[in-house]
């Protein structure tokens, strides 16, 4: 289910997409076709893992939203180029992430790396990036391969950050919020910028998109790492629990771990250490850190629609809001 299906939009509008979306599926898809059969069949696999399409869809509405009309004669090969490149440099950190995570389930299906192993996942996530720069070579436009290579180098900066601090107790909000913004939410951003410049917006623009972007981004990755600890498997179709698993500190930990008072912080700090997942869910949830969370996300939600105040009203706009409002709202 891609996200913009959750939110009530434009009749027309949700065509455009829907048709745009094939097109970006189709392009991924002959993109990764090989002479080979198994790397075939290892694509076929890896298109599944192709959800809510978040990232192609902010690059086609922030192309669309920078037009006075939203019309939808300004989106372009480009535009699909781009969504197309985006979307491989993001089912890449999930392939890698399954690996680093030992997740068996994926979009309530198995993964690649429980089915072919890690060193094949290994190989099929690189084999991802490679296509998506050799892709994004053919615009013939070096700044978006800078600009797209510099996100990715951000990408693995913030998941080796993250890595090296597993099992930490004393990780602060700050270094929690630097890892997701670059892990995350720099992608995201990216997404939106690029989509900006594909339609000729000028720079304060592109600018004030990216801004839209990590903070919607950011609130992304809260509301994912909530939904791990408090959502069902079947529900958001992938296995939850395994930040816990792996000694990943998310935000309401954090909080609690950081200004719960003594006693608390020695409960939880015990739950964490035996990996007792309901009653660290249920205590974290009676002292309000999910809460206070969930809090941070919307606020985060609420500065990134002040950064669309530069772009013309518009349904692609309009949309735009209703779909960082379905980034918080949502239950997969």
């Amino acid at each position: 289910m891609a996200i913009f299906d959750i939110i009530g939009i434009d009749s027309h509008l949700t065509d455009l997409l829907g048709t745009e979306l094939e097109e970006v599926s189709r392009i991924f898809e002959t993109q990764l076709a090989s002479e080979f059969p198994p790397v075939n069949t290892l694509s076929v696999h890896v298109a599944r893992y192709r959800g809510k399409m978040l990232r192609p869809i902010l690059v086609l509405l922030s192309g669309l939203a920078v037009g006075r009309n939203g019309e939808s004669s300004i989106l372009s090969d480009e535009h699909r180029t781009v969504a197309v490149v985006a979307e491989m440099i993001h089912m890449a950190t999930l392939v890698h992430d399954d690996v680093l995570d030992e997740s068996p389930v994926r979009r309530n299906g198995a993964t690649v790396n429980s089915l072919h192993g890690n060193e094949m996942a290994v190989m099929l996530g690189d084999y991802l990036i490679s296509n998506a720069f050799h892709l994004c070579s053919t615009l013939g436009k070096p700044e978006v391969n800078l600009r797209l290579g510099k996100i990715t180098n951000t990408l693995c900066e913030g998941e080796i950050v993250q890595l090296h601090h597993r099992e930490d107790l004393e990780l602060t909000e700050e270094l929690y919020f630097t890892i997701v913004t670059r892990k995350t939410a720099s992608l995201i951003g990216a997404c939106c910028e690029l989509g900006g410049l594909m339609s000729q917006a000028d720079r304060a623009t592109q600018i004030a998109l990216r801004k839209f972007g990590v903070d919607v981004g950011i609130a992304f990755q809260i509301t994912d790492d909530l939904l791990d600890l408090t959502a069902d498997q079947g529900d958001v179709g992938k296995t939850t629990g395994r930040d816990l698993d792996m000694g990943k500190l998310t935000l309401p930990l954090i909080r609690a771990l950081q200004h719960g008072d003594e006693s608390s912080r020695r409960t939880i700090t015990a739950l964490v250490r035996d990996r007792c997942h309901a009653q660290l869910r249920e205590r974290l949830q009676d002292e309000g850190w999910f809460d206070s969370a969930e809090m941070t996300a919307i606020d985060l939600i609420a500065s990134a629609r002040r950064h669309l105040d530069v772009l013309p009203e518009n349904q692609a706009t309009t949309t735009l809001h209703l779909l960082a409002d379905a980034v918080v709202a949502r239950k997969f």
